[in-house]
């Protein structure tokens, strides 16, 4: 498609089949240019995983393109949750959690199931008064039924970087820990 920077050409693509996706078509985003690296030092597994045919470089970024050639990133591909074989990004049901009056902060991880593989969970900070059924019928209007948040969890605060990222790896483990606590 010919969106990025100079001398770097980028295309999304979609993330099962690889195949390019056009404007406004949410994909993994590939990169290639002379900066583009050559591949892993003695580790051509890891090299074919990441740097495809002719030279493009896989990012893990997933995001889209308007017809302008703007290029938004909007989550990472490790970080989609598998339901029922479908693709669900946290960044975007974070989206709509916080565009709810009583919802000051939220985070979303896969949380696993026994029959989807894994099932959107929220965790919601509270601003003002909201039952976890409220919210999940919020966002159950505003995204497609493969998309709903289907376990909620109230909480004190979003762990976050320093920089502001969410820090789902401490989410993800904290489910982890509730689903098989140390013994």
């Amino acid at each position: 498609m010919g969106y990025c920077l100079p001398n770097t050409e980028c295309k999304i693509v979609d993330y099962a089949t690889g195949s390019e996706l056009g404007a406004k078509e949410e994909g993994e985003i590939w990169v290639r240019g002379p900066q583009v690296m050559k591949g892993y030092l003695g580790n051509p597994q890891a090299t074919a995983e990441m740097i495809r045919e002719e030279g493009w470089l896989r990012t893990g970024d997933i995001g889209y393109a308007e017809e302008d050639g703007r290029l938004f990133i909007v989550d990472r591909l490790k970080e989609l949750i598998k339901y029922k074989g479908r693709q669900v990004a946290p960044a975007e049901l974070e989206a709509i959690l916080l565009s709810h009056k009583a919802i000051a902060d939220a985070g979303v991880i896969p949380s696993p199931d026994e029959e989807s593989g894994e099932v959107p969970k929220a965790f919601v900070v509270l601003k003002g008064q909201a039952t976890a059924e409220e919210i999940m019928e919020f966002v159950a209007t505003r995204v497609a039924p493969h998309k709903r948040i289907r376990r909620l969890e109230f909480v004190s605060e979003i762990p976050k970087s320093p920089a502001g990222k969410i820090l789902r790896r401490i989410l993800v483990q904290r489910e982890r820990d509730k689903i098989a606590p140390a013994a």
